[in-house]
């Protein structure tokens, strides 16, 4: 008996002294000074697993969630004493049972009995999300911000909900945009086809897919929604009990799938799947956690690390590197307890968490222990290989780029190996299906101290623009994508704790920095026609109700329209000639850099319903093979004006456009591109035109702007009609010559003479006036007055 006595003393002393080998332990206890309680206020929530879940807010270091047996919410990363969480009974939840929880921006989502609730945490409210009319178990979505060393960027709000288990062809599930306050239904592509239960729905930003996780018989497989990768499956893999997905920060589809007695890895957003290796040093123990008869309580990651804490009492850690992913086992140490919880602070840096219940106080302390992982892997039990890196940078780390259509990115990397060493980098980006690349890595130099520095030189565009992949390969060009560009070491040791992967953001899509602006070298105010300070002093123009209709339906309207000029927002306007075919020069600006001029196909709307010009070509000689598009069938269509851009843009010269070409003789509304199409005006006056390109492979920018143009030299408008006219004219000529007959035989009666005589003298008169009025005005110096024309007709007010 005494000799059990002793080494049970010796083993509590020996406890303490192990656990300080492995990491340091401190409680953290506030706001207990003082003897006052504070009481748990609301439905106490509690997470029914046997495991334990610690998530981490992608963006905000300090904000996290607990879930075990009771559950906390930090905004200081747990660096005070917390009282359980709570949910406010006035939101009638029945039973507070927490079965997921997800971050969206400023919003901690939370399924609680079957329904979503939010807690924005910032005003310390809660709201339950609408839309949601089935239960739900699971909320899921992609890590919503990519984090700089600069900046964190909100870059999704796309959650879903969800019933985990049930069957697909049957399951009700919800999207939301709005970052978890309404819900939608989501109609999965052929959902009603697809045999299996539903293990879970993820947003993979970079990949720019929303994938699927079907299980049926033992076998997991997931189902993506757009092309290329919707046209099959990804490869299957061994589903054992219920597995939870987590998807690593850092935008690149690192997936881990993690049960009690499973753990498995995938770098492609589930493409590929597979387990998760145990090794010692380069030697692989287990090819699985079963295989290891492992049993997982909690785990955390990060970009690049890995760590487990299983119920043997055991703590494990590892990579997330190119090669099979894989953990090796620290000394064992007495860490484990139900409540235990795993998360980095930093690179490196691991701290093992455990709220402490206090007999005293409602409030629960933590006890943290904090591992420094660079430190155990130096123990020479472990066997692990010393980093062969002694540098790995690049200045596009952690920065967000954009490759527009057409267009192309160079980034560079700098890499040193240890003396005696050689390495083996990798290029890899998320979405291989929108972008490409090609790198080429060489000696670039030597240290100070004799080492060779070597560059990588790294030329990236769209995939479809390399010319050498298939079509069923890439993605659908029209459309805008997201991939992460990431530059690691395939070699790389798992000694190599703070060297991180290279890794940026990538969206290949628009170019916020584009523009586009009207070529104006001739204006009506260079040529004299209109004053620029008229311009600016609230001039205005009126527009005839013959020449427009405010639904822009091309019929006359009912009334004359009074039109202010905003010369702040157009300037003087182009001049054109009426006569004269004519089309804008478009020119693309970056900046205040001119990049090109625009022969892309785009369309003209003028913005106050005038209808008084046309069209050059007709859908016939624009050798349109289906009916084209047009202002009248969008605006239709759309219900307004403004909204025919790139993405409803149907070319009538496509192939794959089945629209039959009914009315070869309508006007062709396109210019630009392949025609020569142009516009013929029909009167003077102002003109204000809305331009939109609208060819899907220029840009995928929504290239629009406004400006005004000036028409002159057209005849007025006749109020008469022509047949009048002519008739008017026809009636005048058959008069002159009845007169011309009738005059002569007129004059020769008594009647006659009399007349001729009574003009003889007025003409007298008349004469003897004006010789005396000329007389008078010479001697007098002086001109009689009189009126002037001004060089320019039309109406204005200013």
């Amino acid at each position: 008996m005494l000799m059990l006595m002793l080494v049970a003393a010796v083993t509590m002393w020996l406890r303490p002294l192990v656990t300080a080998q492995l990491c340091r332990s401190r409680t953290v206890r506030t706001g207990k000074v003082f003897n006052v309680i504070q009481d748990v206020q609301g439905d106490r929530l509690y997470f029914q697993p046997t495991t334990t879940r610690l998530i981490k807010h992608p963006c905000e270091k300090n904000i996290a969630l607990y879930l075990g047996k009771q559950v906390f919410f930090t905004m200081d990363n747990f660096e005070t004493s917390l009282l359980p969480f709570t949910i406010p009974t006035s939101m009638q939840v029945g039973v507070p049972e927490v079965t997921s929880a997800h971050f969206a921006g400023s919003l901690l989502l939370l399924v609680v009995d079957q329904k979503v609730y939010i807690y924005d945490y910032e005003n310390n409210s809660w709201s339950m999300s609408l839309g949601i009319k089935h239960p739900v178990t699971h909320v899921s979505g992609d890590n919503c911000c990519y984090t700089g060393s600069l900046f964190c960027v909100h870059v999704s709000n796309l959650v879903f909900a969800y019933f985990r288990g049930d069957q697909i062809s049957q399951t009700h599930i919800y999207y939301s945009n709005t970052g978890g306050f309404s819900f939608w239904k989501y109609h999965y592509d052929r959902q009603a086809e697809i045999i299996g239960s539903l293990g879970g729905i993820f947003h993979f930003f970079s990949l720019s897919q929303v994938a699927m996780l079907v299980v049926n018989q033992g076998k997991g497989m997931f189902k993506y929604s757009d092309h290329p990768l919707n046209r099959s499956f990804g490869l299957s893999f061994d589903y054992n009990g219920t597995l939870d997905i987590l998807i690593a920060p850092g935008q690149r589809g690192i997936l881990l799938l993690w049960f009690e007695n499973s753990l498995l890895f995938s770098h492609n957003a589930g493409q590929l799947v597979d387990t998760v290796r145990v090794k010692k040093g380069d030697q692989t123990l287990f090819s699985s956690i079963f295989e290891a008869n492992i049993t997982i309580h909690s785990i955390a990651v990060t970009e690049n690390e890995l760590a487990v804490i299983t119920r043997e009492d055991n703590l494990y850690y590892g990579n997330l590197g190119i090669v099979p992913s894989s953990i090796i086992k620290f000394a064992d140490q007495y860490i484990w307890s139900e409540e235990v919880a795993l998360m980095f602070r930093n690179p490196g840096t691991l701290e093992i968490l455990t709220p402490v219940r206090d007999t005293a106080f409602p409030a629960f302390d933590f006890q943290k222990c904090l591992v420094n992982i660079q430190a155990l892997l130096m123990d020479p039990e472990l066997h692990v290989g010393k980093c062969k890196i002694e540098v790995l940078t690049g200045e596009f780390i952690y920065r967000m780029y954009t490759i527009d259509m057409h267009s192309q990115l160079e980034l560079t990397a700098s890499l040193i190996p240890q003396p005696g060493t050689s390495l083996i980098p990798l290029v890899m980006v998320s979405n291989p299906h929108s972008l490409g690349f090609q790198a080429t890595f060489y000696e670039n130099g030597y240290t100070s101290d004799g080492n060779t520095k070597y560059k990588l030189d790294i030329f990236l565009k769209q995939q479809q623009h390399w010319g050498r992949t298939d079509s069923n390969f890439t993605s659908s060009l029209k459309r805008a994508t997201m991939s992460t560009l990431t530059v690691d070491i395939a070699n790389k040791e798992i000694s190599c704790v703070d060297i991180k992967p290279l890794s940026t953001l990538i969206s290949v899509g628009c170019d916020l920095d584009k523009k586009i602006v009207i070529q104006n070298k001739v204006t009506a105010c260079s040529m004299g026609i209109l004053d620029p300070l008229t311009l600016q002093d609230n001039y205005s123009f009126i527009i005839e109700k013959e020449f427009y209709h405010p639904g822009f339906q091309g019929q006359q309207s009912s009334e004359d329209l009074h039109v202010f000029y905003s010369y702040q927002q157009l300037g003087c306007p182009l001049l054109v000639y009426y006569d004269t075919l004519w089309k804008p020069v478009v020119e693309l600006w970056r900046k205040d850099s001119f990049q090109e001029v625009i022969d892309a196909e785009y369309v003209l709307l003028e913005v106050n319903g005038q209808f008084s010009y046309s069209y050059s070509l007709t859908a016939q000689s624009a050798m349109c093979t289906s009916q084209p598009q047009n202002w009248t069938t969008m605006i239709k269509e759309f219900g307004g004006p403004f909204f025919w851009n790139r993405e409803n843009y149907v070319s009538c010269h496509d192939p794959n456009n089945n629209a039959p070409l009914r009315w070869p003789d309508v006007q062709y509304q396109i210019l630009g591109g392949q025609t020569a199409n142009q516009i013929i005006f029909g009167h003077n006056g102002f003109y204000v035109f809305y331009i939109s390109i609208v060819d899907p492979y220029y840009s995928y920018c929504q290239l629009e702007t406004i400006f005004s143009i000036y028409v002159y030299g057209a005849f007025p408008v006749q109020l008469v009609s022509a047949g009048v006219v002519i008739l008017l004219i026809i009636s005048s000529i058959l008069g002159s010559v009845w007169l011309a007959y009738k005059t002569p035989k007129l004059l020769r009666t008594a009647r006659g003479r009399r007349i001729k005589k009574c003009a003889t003298q007025l003409c007298r008169r008349c004469k003897t006036v004006c010789q005396f009025r000329a007389s008078a005005t010479a001697r007098a110096g002086t001109e009689p007055p009189g009126r002037h024309r001004t060089p320019h007709g039309g109406r204005s007010d200013h």
